[in-house]
């Protein structure tokens, strides 16, 4: 099993979704729920591309923290 950071994001439409360690692989929609179901599906269609195509697929080399400071 394989885990990648997916990074969503609020729009003025709805949300997007984007994989950092798989490029192209973005996914839109109006709801988050549904973001995620397409992002999720995505996934799965870009890697199922790469092991068609005979390439290696990639890990996960990013991360993500929430960082909370104050700002004066």
């Amino acid at each position: 099993m394989k885990k990648y950071l997916v990074i969503f994001e609020k729009t003025k439409t709805g949300y997007s979704a984007y994989v950092p360690d798989l490029p192209g692989c973005v996914a839109g929609a109006s709801t988050k729920e549904e973001t995620e179901k397409l992002i999720f599906e995505g996934i799965k269609f870009h890697l199922d591309g790469l092991k068609q195509d005979g390439l290696p697929i990639p890990g996960s080399n990013s991360e993500a923290e929430n960082l909370i400071f104050e700002y004066v």
